[in-house]
């Protein structure tokens, strides 16, 4: 039996990066995969199991809604954790991201974090805080490493 690895999608680039990810890995584990609530085109894009999680910051959310939202996302991150039971969760850094790491460290879960690769000198807000919660944390970027002292250089994802 396969181990089943969880992917964290976000919007646009996020699932891109993953989905080159996922073409060279190939067929060696099950995918099951996280999206946000309203992102109707990766929901498309994928075939599988699909988790949904709250958005934290939608346009036009006002400053009072936000913290709401972190609250549901947490909840919703250990609810699909105990359910989905993974081997690993990978992500390329969308804010969802945060929850299920902090999670994942307390389920024993592997957590692997690729710097997305738009980020070419400085740091991702979720790579500031994923950085320390992950088991293995990838930058695509030689200049990072600077940045990232124990991260693993991995060049870039396409």
């Amino acid at each position: 039996m396969k181990k089943k690895v969880l992917i964290v999608l976000g919007s646009g680039g996020h699932t891109a990066q993953m989905l080159r990810l996922l073409k060279l890995i190939g067929n060696k584990y099950s995918y099951e995969y996280i999206i946000n609530d309203d992102d109707t085109m990766t929901a498309n894009k994928i075939h599988g199991k699909k988790y949904v999680i709250r958005r934290i910051r939608k346009y036009g959310d006002s400053l009072f809604i936000i913290p709401v939202n972190i609250i549901k996302s947490f909840f919703q991150a250990k609810k699909i954790l105990k359910i989905s039971k993974p081997y690993a969760v990978i992500s390329s850094g969308p804010g969802l991201t945060i929850s299920l790491f902090f999670w994942s460290k307390i389920f024993s879960i592997k957590t692997i974090y690729i710097e997305t690769w738009s980020r070419v000198v400085t740091k991702s807000a979720s790579g500031k805080i994923c950085y320390y919660l992950s088991d293995i944390f990838f930058v695509q970027w030689k200049d990072l490493l600077k940045k990232y002292p124990r991260a693993v250089y991995s060049g870039r994802l396409g």
